[in-house]
């Protein structure tokens, strides 16, 4: 991927964080990294590809912090639910607050008509985080992660999109 279209990418994803998918314009990204609007389609055919290619990366990132901390993500899966008051407060949040975040760009993939029409965007993120935190179970030192988040993606995202009804 070009540098130009990551820093697109990565734009892309702090915005529809933000604002969300449909608040984001094609505008805003050019304003956002400092070009006109029509530049941006050297990188890209529709804001769609930039959201595609986020749930990738996002996938692709969970992955990579499971395997770099192998002990971490263990402790994080199993033994969170341990903590009492407060502490066990602050972790539920901040796993809702992420589990949201997946939800969202599940969300935009089946409002765009990407993905399924009766998917159900809870279902979807739990499935793709269940899939990425088990994996701490199974992976081996020295696996390329991104292309294992890549065969995930596929098999998730693509299995998803297979059965995308389109939008009247």
């Amino acid at each position: 991927m070009s540098t130009r279209r990551t820093e697109l990418t990565r734009t892309a994803a702090r915005l529809f964080a933000e604002r969300g998918y449909h608040g984001t314009s094609i505008g805003d990204l050019a304003e956002a990294m400092g070009v006109q609007k029509g530049s941006l389609y050297a990188h890209i055919e529709s804001k769609q590809d930039l959201l595609y290619e986020t749930i990738r990366l996002a996938l692709r990132g969970h992955l990579r912090v499971v395997a770099e901390q192998l002990d971490v993500a263990t402790v994080f899966v199993r033994e969170w639910r341990y903590l009492e008051g407060e502490r066990h407060e602050e972790i539920v949040n901040e796993r809702r607050r992420y589990e949201e975040r997946f939800r969202a760009l599940f969300r935009e993939g089946r409002e765009l008509g990407e993905l399924r029409s009766d998917l159900d965007d809870a279902t979807a993120a739990l499935l793709a985080l269940s899939a990425a935190n088990w994996a701490y179970t199974w992976l081996k030192q020295g696996r390329d992660t991104d292309e294992l988040a890549d065969e995930f993606y596929a098999l998730l995202v693509e299995g998803m999109r297979g059965y995308s009804t389109p939008r009247s």
